[in-house]
Formats: structure tokens, C-alpha cells, sequence
């Protein structure tokens, strides 16, 4: 190709020739007429209980579970062995984003992906996730374009992923974390999403504008954020006003409302204007963990966002920009001990990586920073099966393993209820009733 065809359009190629060497790979495995039944040699089925079952059998139909049976029992022919393995739930990721992953690239790239090359990246994604055992994820801040299709191309079918709830575009304030900085006037126009708003009624419209576009729920930024170049810190961004306002259109829009927030005064604000979610919450204190308590909220902790920022901080060559080096220098390590003081204060917790800031495929990682935090391994799995079912609304379909729940399930060696490690290598995965993993 031409040094001189234009950026854009070299992206384009790109991203097709990146889809047609997918294109092998993306059929989804064919659903088998007739129950399944599925050999489980040590199967936890429901995390909230905690009991933990030895020589069952999960029969499925239809995409859902149909019987727990115990004993092997099954006709020859439709019968998966997994007597060797544990069995749980698939799991639940509360946080990612399917469109990227960050890197040194990122302020360019943003000058030349189109939505669709943001959608050919998800395709990716979505395939690495749910091979790792996550059938279920809550996508919080991707092009609306981009994350819908994807969606809804793995709903109908057409491509392996997890099933997506999608937040779309992230709503900020003017100026606030979900704004651009550090580009040119005119670039920066031709960039700008339609996510930004000033002043209550300015908000609600917003809110309403990103539901009418087809968001499953809604994600706002309530305080600055690491990454962003704003020399802005990390606390309050939207008034009080706004986030009430926001809160109170959602909800009555019917959907959910989660927000980034690191510092106190962000976290405490929209905890106390009835928000549905907290995400990172370094700076959580003591009120925060009563307006937890009291609202129902759920604290979705991102250990693992964390973690990676303070590697990229620690790094002489670091790709991070000084003011957010600066960020990442302080948010990361305080992360760990914030859960820990969630957890003993009694705050629930949901399971959230915001991989796409650490690598896709590798979220299970987590489960060793919960650990690390003071969960046992059996309350780490619970975040990341009853809990996020619950904290996504959910708790009907997927988390567990009971007839009429959806046919969602993985199977390790090992277990990790006494090692939340062994997650990081799942052997088998069904979504759905269809196996899109079988080690």
C-alpha cells in the first residue's frame, strides 16, 4: 500500500484483513439437538451456599439447565466428561472494555480507528474473555457503535463471546474525565463524542439521548480519573445537582447507574444520590462504607486496573504521561488496601477488572488481589458469580447452577475454593449450552 493513502484508510484495510483472517474462527460451535449430560466430578452450583457436590450430573437443554442429577446418568453419545474436573458457574466481569487495550499508542490511535475497527478489535476480545472463563460481562465505556454491534452479534449468535451488557459512551462533564485533552482545537472537535454535559437538565437529556441509543445501562465518570492527562486529580467532577439528576432519569428509564470514582467526596456524592455501583473507590472511608450499606450499592473494586497502573508507574520508560504517572503512583497501591477495608466494613463487592487497562484474557487475576485483600477464595468466587449476577440484575439467569438457569458453566483442575489460582486456567467452557472450550 501507498506510504501516502491516507491514515484512515490504511486502518480500514487493516481492520478488514484483520477480519478475514478471523473469519475462520468465528462460527459458534453448533448447538446439539437432545439433553446433554454433563459428568461433573466435584461441581459448586450454587457459590452462595458454598457446598460443594461430588459425582453429579448437570443435565442440559435448550441452552439451560434442566436437572442436577446425582450419579452419572445420560444416554451414550450425549455425554461430556468432566469427572476429572471441578465445576462452577461461568463467570461475571462487571468491568471491561472489549475495544482496546492500552498502550503507548493510544492519544494516536484515537486519530485513526474508526467504530468499526473498535468492533473488529471487540471481536478479539470478546473471544479471549470468554475462553477464559467469563460468559458474562458489563462492557462500561466503549464507542456506542462499536460495543452495540457487538453485542448483539453475540446474542444472535454470529460470533463466539460472553454475553454483553453495554454501558456505550461514558457520560462526564465538560472538562472531566470523559473529555479530550491534548490535541489541537480542530482535532479535538472532529474526535468529541456526543457524551459530555453541564447542569442537571443538560444531564437528564443525556441519560435519556444514550438509553434512546440502545445502553443497558449507564456509566458515568463521578470523579477525574489515572489515565486521563487532565492535571485535574482524582475527586469530584459532576455537582451534586447533576448526579442526582442523572440518577434519577436512569432509574426511572429503567437502568442502572455505576460510577468511576476515586476519590472520597466523588464516591460519597454519588452514593448518597442513590447510584447503583461504585467502581475502583480507592479513596472510600468510613461514611462511604454506611452509604454502602445503607443503599445496597455494590463496590466493584478493579484490583487488578490497579495493579497493572502501578507497574506502568514503576517504569523508567513508562508510556504514562506525567500527570497521569502521577495518578498511578498513588491510586494503585491504595487500591489493595481499600478493599480490604471495604470487605471488613461489610460493603458488597462485585467482581470488575476494567481490562482493557490490564490485558483481556487475563482477568481471573483478580481472584489473587481479592484474596490478597482478605476474601476467602470461596468469597472470591461468590464476587464473581451470585454477586455480580445480583449487582447486574442478573441473578435469574446466570451466577448459578439450578434448572432454568442458563446453561453457563466452566470446569478446572484442581480447586478454588482452596486455590483461586487454578481460574487462571480454565480447561472447559460452555455458554449457553454450546462448549466454546474443551481441554
Amino acid at each position: 500500500m501507498s506510504p501516502r493513502r491516507p491514515a484512515r484508510a490504511r486502518a480500514a484495510w487493516l481492520a478488514l484483513a484483520a477480519w478475514l483472517a478471523l473469519v475462520p474462527a468465528l462460527a459458534s460451535p453448533p448447538k446439539q439437538d437432545g439433553p446433554r449430560y454433563i459428568h461433573v466430578g466435584r461441581l459448586l452450583a450454587d457459590p452462595a451456599g458454598g457446598q460443594v457436590l461430588s459425582r453429579m450430573t448437570v443435565v442440559v437443554e435448550g441452552g439451560r439447565v434442566v436437572d442436577l442429577r446425582e450419579g452419572y446418568v445420560g444416554t451414550p453419545g450425549q455425554t461430556i466428561d468432566l469427572s476429572d474436573r471441578f465445576v462452577l458457574p461461568g463467570l461475571i466481569d462487571s468491568h471491561v472494555h472489549l475495544g482496546h487495550e492500552n498502550g503507548p499508542d493510544d492519544k494516536l490511535l484515537r486519530t485513526v480507528r474508526s467504530a468499526a475497527d473498535l468492533a473488529i478489535n471487540g471481536v478479539a476480545f470478546a473471544r479471549l474473555t470468554l475462553e477464559a472463563g467469563f460468559t458474562t460481562v458489563a462492557d462500561l465505556g466503549a464507542e456506542n457503535e462499536a460495543i452495540f454491534a457487538l453485542r448483539d452479534g453475540i446474542a444472535a449468535g454470529k460470533l463466539p463471546g460472553p454475553r454483553i451488557l453495554a454501558a456505550g459512551n461514558v457520560l462526564s462533564p465538560h472538562g472531566g474525565e470523559g473529555d479530550l485533552f491534548g490535541y489541537r482545537g480542530d482535532v479535538t472537535r472532529a474526535l468529541q463524542r456526543p457524551n459530555l454535559c453541564s447542569g442537571a437538565d443538560d444531564c437528564r437529556r443525556l441519560v435519556r439521548q444514550q438509553v434512546q441509543r440502545g445502553a443497558d445501562l449507564i456509566k458515568i465518570v463521578a470523579t477525574g480519573a489515572v489515565l486521563s492527562d487532565a492535571d485535574a486529580g482524582v475527586d469530584q467532577q459532576f455537582t451534586d445537582a447533576e448526579l442526582q439528576a442523572i440518577v434519577d432519569t436512569a432509574h426511572a428509564l429503567g437502568r442502572r447507574v455505576t460510577a468511576h470514582a476515586h476519590g472520597t467526596a466523588g464516591v460519597n456524592a454519588f452514593l448518597r444520590a442513590s447510584g447503583d455501583a461504585i467502581e475502583h473507590g480507592t479513596w472510600l472511608d468510613q461514611d462511604s462504607v454506611a452509604l454502602f450499606k445503607h443503599n445496597g450499592a455494590w463496590l466493584v473494586p478493579t484490583l487488578l486496573a490497579g495493579d497493572t497502573v502501578a507497574g506502568w508507574a514503576a517504569d523508567p520508560d513508562s508510556f504514562l504521561s506525567p500527570a497521569a504517572k502521577a495518578k498511578a503512583a498513588s491510586v494503585g497501591p491504595a487500591m489493595l488496601e481499600m478493599a480490604r477495608r471495604a470487605h471488613a466494613g461489610g460493603v458488597p463487592i462485585a467482581f470488575g477488572t476494567d481490562s482493557g487497562v490490564s490485558r483481556h484474557g487475563d482477568n481471573a487475576r483478580e481472584f489473587g488481589l481479592l484474596v490478597a485483600a482478605g476474601l476467602t477464595p470461596l468469597e472470591a468466587v461468590r464476587t464473581a458469580t451470585v454477586n455480580a449476577a445480583a449487582h447486574l440484575g442478573l441473578a435469574d439467569e446466570v451466577g448459578r447452577l439450578a434448572p432454568g438457569m442458563a446453561a453457563d458453566l466452566i470446569a478446572v483442575d484442581g480447586d478454588p475454593l482452596q486455590d483461586v489460582d487454578v481460574l487462571r486456567r480454565v480447561r472447559f467452557v460452555m455458554k449457553a449450552g454450546v462448549i466454546h472450550k474443551d481441554q
